[in-house]
């Protein structure tokens, strides 16, 4: 099932500037995932980042990825309207290629496991199918 970014914002609580995901398809609900992002022109932080040579950071990559998981899991547990996914880690990450303004990119989440309500996941960001980046991350699931 393919998300639109509306249906998105259903699921986690992100919002302009700081949501990082246009579309997200559920492979498997709570386990593997693909979402894409044009980061266009205007985004706020190519200002800064850096003005003569502007890449998207990599902690922005690194948050689309955890906010891709955080729709995989939402997903699944969408019967509950009153949680919320709160990153907690992030371990071997690699930065390949830099992602320059008007580049669409796409992540993709697995599964890795989860003990309670703290779910581990691998991520991978793609630019026309060559990797430009990875990590492994985790987040707890917590519910009002």
């Amino acid at each position: 099932m393919k998300l639109s970014t509306e249906e998105i914002k259903k699921l986690i609580p992100h919002r302009d500037p700081f949501l990082f995901v246009d579309t997200c398809e559920i492979i498997k609900p709570g386990d593997h995932g693909k979402s894409e992002k044009l980061f266009s022109t205007n985004e706020y932080f190519f200002k800064g980042h850096f003005p003569d040579n502007p890449i998207v950071p990599g902690v922005i990559i690194i948050e689309a990825m955890a906010q891709t998981a955080g729709i995989v899991v939402s997903y699944k547990l969408r019967e509950f309207k009153e949680k919320s996914v709160l990153f907690m880690s992030v371990n071997k990450a690699k930065f390949r290629k830099p992602i320059r303004p008007d580049e669409k990119v796409s992540f993709e989440v697995k599964f890795i496991n989860s003990v309670r309500d703290v779910y581990k996941f691998e991520g991978t960001c793609y630019k026309e199918d060559i990797k430009v980046s990875e990590a492994e991350f985790s987040a707890m699931i917590t519910y009002k």
